[in-house]
């Protein structure tokens, strides 16, 4: 019980450091949460302990899990320590793959803040496959502006200019798998002729 109603005091820190990183202002993640700015900021200072209906909206609105949130314990096989990686601008990519070489896969988390409205597309080597969980990710490849929805798929050359971010005012949950020039990852179903055929 003493580790729950630490985990609980430690949540204002972590919401505000999330807040801060993301440069999202308290108006503009009480507009996204529907949570008073005044709640809020009791919340942040720590004079407020959340509940589970404060907690979800604003965890889907920094695009983090709720375990990142309440800093919760690690759960799941025990051999397997995936840790989220921050990245610049609020990015968190979470690795799913530790082996070295091979297609390597990852999940992205992209809060509707966590990356600048103006594409700025990169070129490396590789070649990747996208595929959305939750939010609409807008994807500019080459002279393409795309956005795609949950369950829809994008697949490139890194070689061509490519930059994603989240498309609406939600966060965007995608899988990738990043493999190395000329790999290619296709799943190919056949139906079994029949003995008659």
């Amino acid at each position: 019980m003493a580790d729950f109603e630490e985990a609980l005091d430690a949540v204002g820190l972590r919401l505000r450091a999330l807040r801060r990183d993301r440069g999202t202002t308290l108006v503009q993640l009480s507009a996204a949460t529907g949570i008073s700015v005044s709640t809020l900021s009791r919340l942040e200072s720590g004079n407020r302990r959340p509940t589970l209906e404060q907690l979800l909206p604003l965890a889907k609105a920094h695009g983090v899990t709720l375990d990142e949130l309440v800093s919760a314990p690690p759960t799941g096989d025990p051999r397997l320590h995936l840790r989220p990686i921050r990245c610049q601008g609020g990015m968190t990519v979470l690795p799913l793959t530790r082996r070295p070489g091979g297609i390597q896969s990852y999940k992205f988390v992209l809060s509707a803040t966590a990356r600048p409205k103006q594409p700025a597309p990169q070129t490396h080597e590789g070649y990747e496959w996208l595929y959305v969980l939750n939010g609409h990710l807008r994807l500019v490849l080459g002279e393409h502006d795309l956005v795609l929805a949950p369950g829809e798929v994008a697949e490139f050359d890194t070689h061509i200019p490519h930059w994603f971010g989240a498309a609406g005012t939600e966060s965007v949950e995608f899988l990738s798998l990043f493999g190395k020039q000329g790999e290619r990852a296709h799943i190919r179903a056949r139906p079994r002729k029949s003995a008659g055929s």
